[in-house]
């Protein structure tokens, strides 16, 4: 199975937390759109076979006119996709933009809800208000769309109490799938800044178990399965684009700052809106080969299996990368295994859920064999 991903880099506003590439500058919006689908066409032949499954990212793809989605859509070629996936912010969310997207064959909206305290939200950079949170979510379910929501935890001065009113304000509406983000504090955006100008502290390593421990009970007794670090689902639901990243699936990237994998080959686009469309305007492919050697990708393959309830099979790394070298791993997990931080079945290693947040140090474990 291939996916097809793309990268809409123009948000409303930035928000405090946020590192992926956007701006809210729009001047070059509607240009953009012609460009990826040409670029589409220079580069779909990267892929092995037609993608299954589409998805829509940013920055916020909900900025975008129907009119100019449409044409996006049209252009890439709009068919029965498995999964065809856009993401939003609940501002924009309105019934006709619903009519509009179900219309392009769109199944499945992600959208960022994060916070259901309303000053969390301001403090944040976010435009909605949790009453605008849960209202958009609610005609989203009801309009018969797979509906996923991201929250985040570990926010500054979200208490343990208001992470439990966020979390159990979105699953009392029982939407397909969650995404529950531990923050990141990445260097480069105003949280970082802040924090290094000592204006706001860290959640404690203890509040931040404790908002976990209640995300994960809260979540097995609404019949979520935990299946990724950060991902949750329905039976049935869980994120079949999403999971091509995990298995090793190949996915091609178009738009500024995108990823690609053929099965082999890693390549990204750079995170400039200017030079991706003098790129394309001059019939160049804008991306940069990632070049990677076997211990490379072995390491993604730790890293990415290690992220998922299925794990690592030690079969796989046997086929890939030889069995000197899963022998090696093996001998390594050892510690691991003693403590409880790996669990071995058969074949297979797996982080166990109550360990997920120290994953980190399994995995620099393994990849430090190498």
């Amino acid at each position: 199975m291939t996916g097809l991903y793309i990268h809409i880099p123009y948000c409303h506003s930035k928000c405090a937390y946020c590192d992926f590439y956007s701006t809210p500058r729009r001047d070059s919006l509607d240009q953009l759109v012609s460009f990826l689908v040409k670029e589409w066409r220079m580069r779909r032949h990267e892929l092995p076979e037609s993608p299954s499954t589409l998805y829509l990212g940013g920055g916020t793809p909900s900025i975008l006119s129907l009119e100019k989605l449409k044409e996006l859509i049209e252009g890439v070629g709009n068919k029965s996709w498995i999964e065809s996936t856009i993401e939003c912010n609940p501002e924009d969310v309105t019934l006709q933009w619903i009519d509009g997207v179900r219309a392009l064959g769109f199944n499945r909206v992600s959208m960022g809800v994060q916070s259901l305290d309303d000053d969390q939200l301001r403090f944040i950079g976010r435009r909605h208000t949790a009453h605008d949170a849960l209202q958009k979510m609610e005609m989203l379910l009801q309009n018969g769309f797979n509906v996923s929501v991201d929250l985040i935890y570990g926010l500054p001065h979200q208490s343990i109490d208001s992470w439990r009113r966020s979390l159990d304000g979105v699953l009392s509406l029982h939407p397909h799938h969650l995404s529950a983000y531990l923050l990141s504090y990445e260097t480069g955006t105003r949280l970082w800044a802040m924090l290094q100008s000592n204006k706001l502290e860290e959640a404690s390593d203890e509040a931040v178990h404790e908002m976990y421990q209640h995300l994960c009970a809260v979540t097995a007794s609404e019949g979520y399965e935990h299946y990724e670090v950060s991902n949750f689902a329905k039976t049935g639901s869980k994120a079949v684009h999403n999971s091509n990243y995990w298995n090793g699936s190949p996915y091609l990237g178009l738009g500024p700052g995108a990823h690609s994998f053929d099965g082999k080959i890693r390549r990204y686009n750079p995170s400039s809106i200017k030079q991706y469309l003098e790129s394309i305007s001059h019939n160049m492919t804008p991306f940069v080969v990632d070049a990677e050697d076997d211990l490379e990708r072995l390491n993604d393959f730790i890293i990415t299996r290690l992220r998922t309830n299925v794990g690592l099979q030690i079969e796989e790394i046997t086929r890939g990368w030889g069995g000197e070298l899963a022998d090696a791993i093996l001998k390594d997990v050892r510690p691991h295994l003693t403590s409880g931080m790996l669990v071995r079945e058969g074949d297979r290693l797996y982080i166990p859920q109550r360990q997920w947040l120290r994953s980190d140090a399994v995995m620099r474990d393994l990849i430090r064999v190498l």
